[in-house]
């Protein structure tokens, strides 16, 4: 069942890169953007998370707070945050708990045929923990509408 704007966001408490857990309701009052992206390391999802972190005075002028979501263990993703010195958490949700329950994992990834990987997503919860946008990616290699997530945003503001 896909998310229905204006519902609830489902509840995660997940491990960072900085192997501390998170959850969704440390944010209470701030609007968040989950950004669901399949593996760490890969062409895509380095331009998606790169585009962000050069980005992020937009995200943080709306009161909002960027948390990416991979099924990739807490060291890959603290590796990876280092390298392309991003500026926001990275989660993982190695259980497949948070990407099952906004339904975002792919029986079988399209590229190597292996089995829960996070497809890429993004969506926009408000400050009292409403999904606001909801967009699940075709395929791994399209990007998620920035422009759609940041006029979200700017409603919000």
């Amino acid at each position: 069942m896909s998310i229905q704007l204006g519902s609830p966001a489902p509840s995660f408490t997940l491990v960072s890169a900085d192997k501390k857990e998170v959850s969704l309701q440390d944010f209470a009052g701030k609007n968040v953007v989950l950004l669901f992206f399949p593996m760490a390391f890969t062409g895509v999802c380095t331009a998606e998370l790169c585009n962000v972190r050069d980005n992020i005075a937009s995200y943080n002028n709306t009161n909002a707070t960027v948390l990416g979501i991979s099924v990739d263990s807490p060291f890959v993703l603290d590796k990876f945050r280092t390298e392309q010195n991003l500026n926001f958490p990275l989660l993982s949700d190695f259980n497949k708990e948070a990407s099952t329950a906004y339904n975002v994992l792919y029986d079988v990834f399209p590229a190597f045929g292996l089995k829960g990987v996070s497809k890429r997503a993004a969506f926009v919860i408000d400050g009292n923990g409403s999904i606001q946008y909801a967009e699940v990616c075709a395929t791994p290699g399209d990007l998620p509408s920035f422009e759609n997530i940041q006029a979200t945003l700017a409603k919000l503001a």
